[in-house]
């Protein structure tokens, strides 16, 4: 049995997060500038991809053992869209996410320098292209805005003799809200829009 001095140390040394995420995700909001405007650069998923292909989203991946969400953010950029860690840099990061999938997203905003837009040779392999937005549009304009309702489901082998009131419990419902911003030909839709409504309201903030 361990001893509390040995609690102690345990729980000192022991970051804190959030219980259930089974998989940490870190993505970049890139800003760039064109024509002495600041803008946001976003990525169309490349439609080989298992996951949400041809999609937009910004560059990002899962979390690799002994990363920091930051490290994965930039490694993630550095290998999406070829450029240098130097090209890239690190403001902080905004507000994080909690998946109602087990899942933790860790956004981070960064200024991409030291190259131009043009100039960008983005890895085919998983990015089909990528387009930016000006950060004025976003300023000026509001996502739409959907709710998804969130039950519970719950399978036929639950224990209801072990909980108060059994099958009538009164189980919690949620509501998951989906975002998108349209601009040109490019709808910018879920988590993407998400972040990027939250990146825009930090600024709004102030």
């Amino acid at each position: 049995m361990k001893k509390i001095n040995e609690i102690i140390n345990l729980l000192k040394n022991r970051d804190v997060r959030p219980l259930g995420i089974e998989a940490d995700f870190a993505v970049l909001i890139p800003l760039i500038y064109i024509n002495n405007e600041l803008h946001i650069l976003y990525e169309v998923r490349a439609h080989n991809l298992n996951t949400q292909p041809g999609e937009i989203s910004f560059p990002g991946g899962r979390v690799e053992k002994g990363e920091s969400f930051k490290e994965a953010a930039i490694r993630e950029t550095v290998e999406e869209l070829n450029i240098n860690k130097g090209n890239i840099e690190i403001i902080n990061g905004i507000d994080y996410i909690v998946m109602p999938f087990n899942m933790g997203i860790y956004p981070y905003v960064g200024i991409i320098k030291g190259i131009e837009f043009e100039g960008i040779n983005y890895s085919s392999d998983e990015v089909e292209s990528i387009f930016t937005v000006p950060l004025k549009f976003f300023l000026e304009n509001q996502p739409e805005r959907y709710d998804m309702s969130l039950t519970t489901q719950i399978g036929d082998d639950f224990p209801y003799h072990l909980i108060n009131n059994g099958k009538a419990y009164d189980w919690k419902s949620g509501i998951y809200p989906v975002f998108f911003y349209r601009y040109n030909t490019y709808t910018i839709w879920g988590m993407t829009a998400r972040m990027t409504n939250n990146f825009i309201d930090i600024i709004k903030s102030r």
